[in-house]
């Protein structure tokens, strides 16, 4: 079965396209990759999605428009993936752009992603599959990080001693840990490039920082790190989800005010980077895991894998997933083409021990229409195998 996948993250800087063609193979899925492309979104999108999401207000109107011109983006995205898959593909996974993800005390009340995906499915012709995270928060669960269901099959637990985890380093950094004998852990650890690409618009008039060039060259302020350390969310245990209604260009503003004195970019984009690597290897080193595989827009920054690994020494070996067969920039594409796979047969895509639901919900909707329900399932598999 041929599946394409899309995925426009926290950091709304485009489309990773992938397409992927998976055989079922007793309880071991393969899966092929056919190829990725970013397809960038132009900058007049990118501040009609920053214009939109919180904390600033909105209307209804500018919602439908944006959810409308993003499905002609994602339609164009999609049309790309299904050349990459040879001319022909079985469905297009869709998701959408997060530009709201409803917490209280907690508890996710409500997600909402746009991308009109019937103009998705009227440009490629083949059923598309999305709103991927409301049938998990409808279980009672957190409704993300989803991707964990491709990082315990691609991580086998049986394939080792120890627990080893898959790191996305996007707008939020989300960790998943796999063990032999465990349940799957998985949360969204905190911001990766989130207050990073805050700060480099807010003092660089850049959509991010290079390389983390201009970190690299700072020095990480210690009362400023200490403040944002404070952050209740860290201390909160999982399951647990969060994105930008917290980690905003607002919340850096307020604690910069909060600390009363200025403080330089490039110290400024030091202290982030530290703030990130010092949330995610803290998180590394309470599960105990031996190997961190990292995937992401963040893995491009040198300065901050340098600090990753630097943490890590002696701990933890860092890696990505380039590795095992999986570009790490389409990571996430990947994996959501996967949970087409799995709701394509009616298997659960959600994972209740990460998202805290009550029970394992299979995910998304289908349009036009997905596969008949009487269809056979194939057995639910138990690891994931990447051919080249």
């Amino acid at each position: 079965m041929k599946i394409v996948g899309l995925m426009s993250g926290t950091s709304y800087d485009g489309v990773d396209v992938v397409a992927a063609e998976f055989t079922a193979d007793g309880d071991t899925l393969r899966l092929r990759p056919l190829g990725h492309r970013e397809l960038a979104y132009p900058d007049d999108l990118r501040a009609e999605i920053g214009a939109l999401l919180p904390p600033a207000a909105t209307t209804i109107g500018a919602v439908c428009r944006l959810d409308n011109r993003l499905g002609e983006v994602f339609a164009e995205a999609a049309a790309v993936g299904v050349e990459l898959a040879g001319g022909a593909a079985d469905a297009v996974v869709s998701p959408g752009q997060t530009v709201f993800h409803w917490v209280e005390d907690g508890r996710v009340r409500g997600t909402l992603q746009l991308g009109a995906p019937a103009r998705v499915a009227a440009r490629v012709g083949v059923p598309v599959l999305h709103d991927l995270r409301s049938a998990d928060v409808a279980a009672g669960g957190q409704g993300a990080p989803l991707v964990p269901a491709f990082d315990a099959l691609l991580l086998d637990p049986a394939a080792g001693a120890a627990p080893r985890a898959a790191l996305n380093l996007g707008g939020i950094a989300n960790l998943t840990v796999v063990a032999p004998g465990a349940p799957v852990l998985g949360y969204d650890v905190g911001p990766a490039n989130a207050l990073l690409d805050a700060a480099a618009r807010r003092f660089l008039d850049r959509p991010c920082d290079v390389d983390g060039a201009r970190a690299a060259a700072g020095r990480v302020h210690e009362t400023l790190l200490a403040r944002l350390l404070a952050e209740p969310y860290y201390a909160a245990p999982p399951p647990k989800s969060t994105g930008k209604e917290l980690f905003h260009g607002g919340y850096l503003d307020a604690a910069l005010t909060a600390l009363g004195e200025p403080v330089a970019a490039d110290d400024v984009l030091a202290t982030l980077t530290e703030l990130t690597a010092r949330t995610v290897a803290d998180a590394c080193d309470r599960h105990r895991v031996t190997e961190v595989v990292a995937a992401g827009g963040g893995v491009r920054n040198p300065t901050l894998r340098a600090r990753l690994a630097a943490l890590g020494e002696g701990r933890w070996r860092l890696r990505t997933t380039d590795e095992l067969g999986v570009p790490a920039q389409a990571k996430e594409a990947y994996a959501f083409a996967l949970l087409g796979w799995l709701s394509w047969h009616g298997l659960p895509g959600a994972v209740p021990s990460v998202t805290g639901a009550s029970r394992a919900a299979v995910l998304g909707s289908w349009t036009p229409a997905g596969p008949s329900a009487a269809a056979p399932r194939p057995p639910a598999p138990r690891r994931l195998v990447v051919d080249a």
